[in-house]
């Protein structure tokens, strides 16, 4: 599927895929790269250029929005500040002239599911942010639709009343069972409920998978870089072993990788190198027998604290790793790391990731 606007923009550039009935499937990148033009073609409010969008078997170009069995819960509620939780809920429904006794039964249904009692005789302007959010997701569920969607729901809220809004985004999908798209720039937000993420960049899509796949196996420095931070090397291959190499590289010297993919001497490679695997020690470590074990000096440039974990930039010559200690626990004989403080850096050559695609964002950072 296509989309390129009348300025000659192409928004959404020859994408394909399938999503499963009753998933919960988000579209995750930057801003403009694409994810809400996909979203309103699927509602019906932009027509693609080219391609076809199925729903439930029917190719659904040229249905109009009211038609389709889709629903969509937008980022700044689109409530009527005219009507009632409850006649806001009713819209819908009291448009296709169903019966009073039939709107009442699926109103209650959905105010019972979006935890809406006590508030159903309120006008939105009486609402809290989150409270406008579960009217706009009760009036979108209560036609029953075969899918939802939501363009950046929980943007307006603050960062704490997004995490409660993710658990019962979560729960009403498990209630409902129907499929929900979602659409964010929020990796964390996309992470914690989705069962498949689709990463777009430049109006393509990236990479397909779970969570945990397009987080530990990022085809390109694009994804890795973008769903959360991590340590890039490039270099070339000095010497192959059976399931490591010796990648040579001008920032870190030489340092050993795990062999995910086929490589061979004198290869350019691009690993990635997620923060939290990279351990931050005043000692240097002692080296298991025939372990692949990297093992950098350098000096505390940066530290920030933010409760569960410490993240730390270390400065290494001229260049800069990112290590993130978990604290897992309080002890009384732990050593504590602070700024300008010398130290090690060391990782497990198991632990890092060859990305499969060159490009995507620079190395240097």
């Amino acid at each position: 599927m296509t989309k390129v606007f009348d300025n000659s923009f192409t928004a959404v550039d020859n994408v394909s895929l399938k999503i499963e009935q009753g998933e919960f499937f988000s579209l995750l990148g930057p801003s403009g790269c694409g994810k809400t033009t996909i979203l309103r073609m699927i509602a019906g409010f932009e027509d693609p250029t080219s391609g076809n969008i199925t729903l439930n078997g029917k190719n659904i170009i040229g249905t109009p929005p009211n038609e389709r069995e889709v629903n969509t819960v937008f980022q700044n509620y689109a409530l009527f500040p005219h009507l009632s939780v409850f006649e806001n809920i009713a819209f819908s429904l009291r448009l296709r002239k169903e019966p009073e006794n039939e709107i009442r039964r699926k109103v209650k249904e959905m105010i019972d599911l979006t935890r809406l009692n006590g508030h159903v005789e309120k006008m939105p302007s009486q609402l809290s942010g989150g409270q406008k959010q579960r009217v706009a997701i009760a009036r979108a569920l209560v036609g029953n639709p075969s899918v939802l969607l939501l363009d950046e729901p929980l943007a307006a809220l603050d960062a704490k009343l997004r995490q409660h809004m993710l658990v019962e985004l979560d729960t009403i999908h498990d209630e409902v069972g129907i499929t929900f798209i979602y659409v964010t720039h929020d990796q964390s937000e996309a992470m914690s409920i989705s069962d498949h993420v689709a990463v777009m960049n430049d109006g393509e899509i990236i990479q397909l998978g779970t969570p945990f796949e397009v987080y530990e196996s990022p085809v390109n420095a694009f994804v890795a870089n973008f769903i959360g931070e991590t340590n890039f090397f490039t270099g070339n291959v000095e010497k192959v072993e059976s399931e490591y190499f010796l990648l040579v590289t001008e920032r870190f010297g030489k340092v050993w990788f795990y062999k995910d993919m086929e490589v061979r001497e004198g290869q350019e490679i691009q690993v990635s190198l997620r923060p939290e695997k990279v351990k931050i020690t005043k000692d240097k470590p002692v080296v298991p027998e025939g372990a692949k074990l990297n093992v950098l000096k350098g000096v505390v440039d940066e530290t920030i604290y933010l409760g569960n974990q410490t993240k730390y930039t270390v400065a290494i010559g001229e260049y800069y790793m990112k290590a993130f200690k978990q604290h897992v626990r309080y002890l009384l004989d732990e050593v504590i790391i602070s700024w300008k403080d010398d130290v090690f850096v060391w990782w497990f050559a198991d632990d890092s990731y060859v990305l499969r695609e060159t490009g995507g964002v620079p190395v240097e950072e």
